[in-house]
């Protein structure tokens, strides 16, 4: 200060003063520049022992020639400074003037090292940052951001107070008002003024406070602070919620602020250029891509550049996922509920559309669903009540999960309608125009016309005054309207409190009377006379199977009877929950699948043992009522039903313990047949145990359990250990989240499950089959001994099965041949011991594979004919019915393994199919020839049909089965089981068993083509690849003249407007055929690798469409370069969608680590060299875009489910790293590249971009050096806006690195 005196006197100007300065420091050694301890020396001095202009104006040259840093020198003014402003308003004004030249200066960077450090800790000291806001960071770039926070939040409170008004702060922070009084190094030596002055001062005061928002006001219009902003909002909302805090308060004192301080538009500028902060969405300049492809022009989303069937085109995602998850031949573990709920708010997000854009889409894809099978083919499956239950249960059931989000995050204001809400009634409003999809099925023309009445009567009540809203619900003749889906949507939104009663107001919602075609009067409902107490008989109860409940009132009392009335009353309830309102009680199926899943769990014992006699007595006690449910949920669609709720790991566990305890009991002595209606042990067991099986393919062939060299098999859902641990996942994630532990509100009582995790290790027998089930398919049997009770066990029932042979003169021995050789000595016709063995049912199941050996090599070497094969097998299946799933599970391997000789189909030794196979092959031709796909014939005219001995064995047992719904429990393994042992064998093997089941049962003709028609597809490749170039063809086809890109094309072409119309209905839709053949690619690679060049050639196709169409002067025949972008994010869209479907988390994950990197590194195909700069970038754009869609549909955003973490989430943060980590290390050019530069350009530019907008959350996983590498190359590119976002949503660890960038 000596030196600064000296000078003063001098009077040298402020840069000579400054020079002498930096003389000083340099020969005293005081250290690097910027100095840390001479800002602190003057800063201390300045404020206010010796404040004098002079002293400022040295402070200000000081830090403009670098001698101090800026943002040290104002974090040591502003503690100082502000809670004096009203005792020194000139000082204030100075500060302010450093504060507006200083805090947003491109010259605020500083070499990394120990002053850098030194400055940054006394930046927060002087801020009090850790006190403040509980900040303990010591890196440079943190101590920024936050500096950049605590000013904004200070003069925010200075302005506020300044004006009469209460500042923000948080309790416990200091005002910028002082408390105790100024330091004695602060105090004013001023006391001496005139009036004049004072006045003066007063005036400098309000100009300090116009001045303060222009400075707050120029710091929020600053890129670099409103990234510094974004950083701490992105990593630290917690500390961002003081500037919350402050902003709400000037929003909330606007107008007497804006009165107070005239300053134009300047306060409201200040509030949209922080609130801009928040909105986190990057939104890109209008010249990356060649202006058009990043965010398609100036013209808003890409939903808004498309038309006619574009915009629908743009939601293919709903309708590939609606339609491929109602193949009922696979069940879901997971809820369609989460799945639609995640889907659809992501694709509300990508799409950029309105929430009634978003819920219209959604509805139309489920119309679709219905009207594309309304008249669902005739087989064992009907598929059309699963089809209904996704639009008027699941899908309203999803709606209300998004509005409960919302309502939850919004929190309800009065009767205000949160836009989620009005988005809901628009869209169902919106609904009204489409009649052509409104049109009911046959099947459900009573309910929607009930559903139209009741709206009348309402809509009369409602003109007349009639306030009592219980007439709705009575029946009244005179009352009639035509309904349509619409009135069946809308009470599943009214059941379920989406909407309300106005619905029924809305114009064109209630039909006149005089279109109604169906005079039939409205029957009075059965639950009325049991809800008046009427007792459960016999008509009574087929009428309440037979019509669904209507509120959940009914099912309460239902239920109540279920679990507390006589055996004869326990047993009628549970036929009764199983019947119509499991299937069709869509306002209320929810509650009754819960219902039903209790009811199974409710039986347990309370000990849950079930090896004590007391156990044993429970659960014969209440073997009625379980035989009605488990015989329920078997029948139809009931079980899909259940999967669609996510329910199968909850119905597995509650099948455990019945199937442990009833297996393990014997049968009576006397026990001949269990194909008969009466009870027994082992009918309740076959029908728990095969249901069971039915959860999970225990039948699936060896192949399905392999290492798919991912590190985990190719379905993760095969197997019963993975049931156990999606639903021991689901507990502990509700144990963990007590608050939140139903994921699922709505759904009352479905995920209600017990607090304990279920292990296998708990069921002993069955946890022995279960591994024996694995050995059995995993290798050949082996290992036999006289003195094994198993062998012992099999030998009875071989014994028995010799018995009954011997009558036709069989060779009592079966066993002696058998090249395993279960031994045992002849038996004689008379012999006593030849009894059916009446052991439990584990004990006969772990024989049955023994035995199914001996009698299979036996035919094999001629000792048993084919025609007492299978009267043996079914002498089992009889017996035990459960021992079906032994031979399918036995079979299945053993045709695998093709070491068995075919044998000839000719209808003398095996059943022939006839003339049957030549007519089913031929129309299975045609189908698939419709639909895109050539295939080659399998079976020559001339040469008798063959198959391998145990698929001849199964398929001629099949046929034996009468088809009776007390036998569905069987049937539904059965069919099932046919087509994927057909799948199985290297033979083509299903032409021949459907045309054996089309001879037994010709009403079920075309369900059996279609089953017929899916078998190609498992075992040749090149019919893959058709069937998805074909699909892309039909989604995307241009008109014959091609001036209109968007015509003949779309959903309809792709998945079919109606698959059946009095039969099978052609041309076939190559998009159906795919949703139901996917699930048997097997080649996860191959159909990556597919999707992936037809996308790309594709963008090629749709550039071409544009840069070439005749001359160049004739312009108006080209496509539009923005409807070529548009319809290459179409074609990513669809490639996506079915990439998801086809192998899920793997083949995504295939496509990210291998498919496109090496395409990218490969050279590029003769046919698409010298694409030209249009052709390249589109490709680009087409793949990023893929890409993209395809992770994005599965991962999402961020999502908490625990059963959505467990079945997707957890390869994400890998899958991604390595991906991103490919980019950098082309872009550091560690990585040479074969594709066309412009390719990658636009690959790299427009996947960072979809990402930074839409996923930020995935970039938290990268590798700061990843990053980094990453943004290099963008800025290298020009891309820097893109290049700074990428940065900014890098999580904490780059912070810093942002920071450095704009500094």
């Amino acid at each position: 200060m000596a030196a600064v005196k000296a000078s003063e006197a001098r009077g040298d100007p402020p840069l000579l003063r400054a020079v002498e300065l930096s003389r000083v420091i340099a020969g005293e050694g005081a250290g690097p520049l910027p100095s840390a301890d001479l800002a602190g020396i003057l800063v201390s001095n300045l404020c206010f022992a010796h404040n004098s202009p002079s002293l400022w104006k040295l402070l200000g040259q000081a830090v403009a020639s670098r001698l101090l840093c800026p943002l040290h020198v104002l974090a040591l003014l502003t503690p100082r400074v502000l809670p004096q402003r009203r005792a020194q308003p000139e000082a204030y004004r100075l500060y302010l003037e450093l504060l507006k030249c200083h805090v947003t200066s491109s010259l605020l960077s500083m070499e990394a090292g120990p002053n850098r450090d030194k400055i940054g800790k006394s930046i927060a000291e002087a801020l009090q940052l850790s006190k403040v806001y509980g900040f303990s960071g010591t890196e440079f770039g943190h101590v920024v951001i936050m500096f950049v926070l605590a000013v904004v939040n200070k003069l925010i409170d200075s302005i506020l107070e300044d004006c009469g008004f209460p500042s923000a702060m948080a309790e416990g922070q200091e005002s910028v008002y002082a408390t105790d009084g100024p330091q004695p190094m602060d105090l004013d030596v001023k006391r001496g003024s005139t009036e004049n002055q004072n006045e003066h001062r007063e005036q400098l005061r309000r100009k300090n406070t116009l001045m303060a928002l222009d400075v707050l006001h120029m710091m929020a219009a600053d890129r670099k602070i409103q990234s510094f902003l974004r950083l701490i909002f992105l990593n630290m909302p917690e500390k961002f919620s003081s500037l919350r805090q402050r902003l709400s308060s000037i929003e909330a004192h606007k107008v007497s602020l804006e009165t107070l301080l005239p300053s134009g538009h300047k306060i409201n500028d200040l509030l949209i250029n922080i609130w801009r902060v928040c909105k986190t969405d990057y939104q890109p300049n209008n010249k990356r891509i060649l202006g058009v492809l990043g965010n398609m022009g100036s013209g808003g989303s890409l939903l808004g550049q498309l038309t006619g069937a574009g915009r629908p085109a743009c939601w293919i995602i709903f309708d590939i996922y609606v339609e491929n998850a109602i193949d009922g031949r696979h069940l879901s573990l997971i809820s369609a509920i989460g799945i639609i709920k995640e889907m659809t708010k992501t694709m509300q997000v990508l799409n950029e559309a309105s929430w009634q854009e978003t819920f219209k889409a959604l509805w139309i894809s489920a119309l679709r669903l219905v009207q594309r099978a309304r008249e669902p083919l005739e087989g064992p499956i009907p598929h059309l009540d699963a089809r209904l239950c996704m639009l008027l249960s699941l899908i309203p059931l999803a709606v209300a999960e998004i509005l409960q989000e919302e309502s939850d995050m919004l929190g309800a204001e009065g009767n205000k309608i949160l836009p989620q809400r009005q988005g809901l009634i628009s869209s169902l409003q919106d609904l009204i125009q489409y009649s052509g999809l409104l049109v009911p099925p046959s099947s459900v023309v009573n309910a929607a016309n009930a559903a139209a009445s009741k709206a009348a009567i309402f809509k009369a009540n409602y003109k007349t005054g009639v306030g009592n809203s219980s007439l709705m619900d009575q029946t009244d003749s005179s009352m009639k309207a035509a309904g349509n889906m619409l009135h069946l949507i809308i009470e599943a939104c009214i059941s379920r409190k989406l909407i309300d009663a106005s619905a029924y107001l809305w114009p064109g919602y209630v039909v006149p009377s005089g279109t109604l075609k169906d005079t039939a009067l409205p029957q009075e409902s059965p639950w009325l006379n049991f809800m008046k107490g009427s007792r459960l008989s016999g008509p009574l109860i087929d009428a309440l199977v037979a019509t669904p409940a209507s509120s959940v009132a009914e099912l309460d009392k239902l239920y109540s009877i279920a679990t507390n009335g006589s055996e004869e009353e326990k047993t009628a309830a549970a036929k009764i929950l199983c019947g119509a309102s499991l299937v069709r009680g869509w306002n209320i199926q929810e509650h009754v699948v819960g219902m039903v899943v209790k009811l199974l769990s409710a039986s347990l014992p309370s000990d849950s043992s079930t090896s004590t006699p007391g156990s044993m007595s429970h659960y014969l006690a209440h073997m009625s009522a379980l035989n009605e449910i488990l015989l329920g949920v078997s029948y139809g669609d009931a079980i899909h039903i259940l999967s669609l709720y996510g329910m199968v790991p909850d119905v597995a566990v509650a099948l455990m313990p019945l199937c442990e305890a009833f297996g393990s009991i014997a049968p009576p002595p006397n026990h001949k047949s269990t194909i008969l209606d009466e009870t027994s042990v082992y009918s309740v067991f076959s029908c728990a145990f095969l249901c069971l099986l039915r959860l999970w393919k225990f039948y699936r062939p060896p192949q399905e359990y392999c290492l798919a060299g991912r590190g985990g098999s190719v379905k993760l859902e095969l197997t019963l250990d993975y049931l156990l641990l999606m639903r021991n996942n689901r507990i502990e994630f509700s144990n963990s989240s007590a608050p939140n532990r139903d994921s699922y509100n709505n759904m009352g009582s479905v995920n209600e499950v017990p607090a304990q995790p279920i292990y296998i290790d708990s069921f002993p027998k069955l946890r022995a089959w279960y591994f024996q089930n694995q050995a059995c398919i995993a290798s050949t049997l082996s290992g036999f001994c006289n003195k094994n009770p198993v062998h012992q066990v099999a030998n009875k029932i071989l014994n028995v099965i010799c018995r009954k042979m011997n009558k036709s003169g069989v060779s009592s021995n079966l066993s002696s041949i058998s090249s395993s050789g279960v031994s045992g000595s002849s038996v004689s016709a008379s012999d006593d011991s030849c009894q059916r063995p009446a052991v439990p049912a584990w004990e006969f199941l772990e024989a049955v594979p023994f035995v199914l050996e001996a009698v299979l090599t036996a035919c094999a070497h001629g000792r048993l004919s084919s025609r007492d094969l299978t009267t043996s097998l079914r002498d089992l299946v009889d017996f035990l019915p459960a021992s079906l799933a032994a031979i399918v599970s036995y079979f299945s391997a053993e045709i695998t393994r093709g070491i068995w000789k075919p044998v000839p189909m000719n209808g003398i030794e095996w059943p022939s199919p006839g003339a049957s196979l030549h007519s089913i092959e031929a129309e299975v031709k045609e189908i698939l020839a419709s639909a895109g796909v050539q295939i080659n014939s399998c079976y020559p005219r001339g040469v008798p049909p063959m198959l391998p001995l145990p698929m001849a064995a199964l398929v001629s047992l099949t046929i034996t089965f009468k088809l009776d719904r007390s036998l569905e429990y069987i049937q539904g393994v059965i069919g099932q089981a046919l087509e994927n042992c057909a799948g199985g064998s290297s033979w083509p093997s299903m032409p021949i068993i459907g045309a054996l089941w089309t001879q037994k049962v010709r009403r079920w003709h075309d369900f059996i083509i279609l089953s017929c028609m899916l078998s190609p597809f498992g075992r040749d490749k090149d019919a893959v690849a058709q069937l998805i170039q074909s699909c892309f063809l039909s989604f995307l086809q241009s008109s014959p003249s091609g001036s209109d890109i968007i015509a003949n094309r779309g959903v309809g072409a792709l998945l079919g407007d109606s698959i059946t119309n009095q039969g099978l209905r052609l041309p076939m839709a190559p998009g159906f055929i795919y949703l139901r053949t996917c699930r048997t690619f097997h080649d996860t690679f191959f159909i990556s690798e597919v999707i992936l060049k037809q996308v790309i050639e594709w963008a090629h196709k749709l550039a071409n469409g544009w840069s070439f169409n005749g001359p160049p002067q004739l312009k108006s025949g080209r496509t539009p370069l923005s409807c070529a972008a548009s319809m290459a994010h179409q074609v990513a869209l669809l490639g996506g969608g079915l990439l998801c479907i086809a192998g899920g988390p793997l083949v995504v994950q295939v496509l990210y680590e291998e498919t496109l990197p090496t395409l990218l590194l490969s050279a590029r195909e003769q046919s698409l060299k010298e694409p030209g700069p249009v052709s390249s970038t589109l490709q680009g754009y087409a793949m990023a875009n893929m890409l993209f869609y395809s992770g994005s549909l599965l991962w999402g955003a961020d999502r908490t489910d625990p059963v959505m973490k467990l079945s997707f989430l957890w390869r994400r943060p890998r899958v991604v790293r390595n991906h991103m980590d490919f980019i950098a290390g082309v872009l550091d050019g560690h990585i040479l590249l074969g594709c066309d530069p412009g390719t990658w350009k636009a690959y790299v530019s427009q996947f960072m971009f979809l990402v930074v907008k839409f996923v930020p959350s995935w970039l938290r996983d990268i590798k700061l050096e990843t990053l980094k590498k990453i943004a290099a190359g963008l800025r290298s590119w020009h891309e820097n806006d893109l290049a700074l976002s990428l940065l900014e949503r890098g999580g904490p660890q780059a912070i810093s690195v942002v920071v450095e960038t704009l500094l």
